[in-house]
C-alpha cells in the first residue's frame, strides 16, 4: 500500500470515529430535561400558563368564543343570581408568548336593566385591573407548580 492510498482510509477512519463519539455523547442518561416551566410555553399560540389562568378566571360565565392560537377568550353575558338586574361580558386577550404582566389585557362590558331593557353602564377600571391581577397570579402559580414537579 502506498502513502497515498492510506491517507483516504485514515481520513475516513478519523471521520467515522468522530461521528461515533458524537453519537455516543447523545445517548447518555444525563439528557437535559425540558423546562416545562419556561416563560414561553408555545404548544398553543400564546403562553399556556396565561391561557389556562384566563380560562379559570372567567369560568363563572359561559364562553362565547375561545381561540388559543389568537389568544382571545370572550364570555357571553353573565348575570349574578344575587344581582339579576346587572350583567357583564368579559374579553381576555393574551398578547404574548411570555409570562409577563403586559401580556394580558381584559376588557369588560356592563349592562343594567332599566324599564325592561338592558342599558350600557360604565365598568370601573379597578374591576378590569383586578381580573388582570387574578389571571397573572394564577398563571404564576401554575408555573410554580410546573417547576415543583
Amino acid at each position: 500500500m502506498t502513502a497515498r492510498s492510506r491517507f483516504p482510509r485514515l481520513t475516513r477512519t478519523v471521520v467515522v470515529v468522530a461521528a461515533l463519539g458524537a453519537l455516543a455523547a447523545c445517548g447518555g442518561k444525563d439528557r437535559p430535561r425540558a423546562d416545562l416551566a419556561a416563560s414561553q410555553v408555545t404548544t398553543i399560540g400564546v403562553n399556556a400558563y396565561l391561557w389556562r389562568a384566563a380560562l379559570e378566571t372567567v369560568s363563572f360565565a359561559p364562553l362565547l368564543q375561545s381561540d388559543s392560537n389568537g389568544g382571545v377568550i370572550v364570555t357571553d353575558w353573565y348575570a349574578n343570581p344575587r344581582n339579576p338586574n346587572e350583567r357583564v361580558k368579559v374579553t381576555v386577550s393574551i398578547l404574548d408568548r411570555d409570562l409577563r404582566a403586559d401580556a394580558v389585557r381584559v376588557a369588560a362590558s356592563r349592562q343594567v336593566a332599566q324599564g325592561g331593557q338592558w342599558v350600557d353602564a360604565p365598568v370601573q377600571a379597578a374591576t378590569v385591573q383586578k381580573l388582570e391581577d387574578i389571571i397573572l397570579t394564577k398563571a404564576r402559580a401554575l408555573r410554580r407548580q410546573a417547576i415543583a414537579g
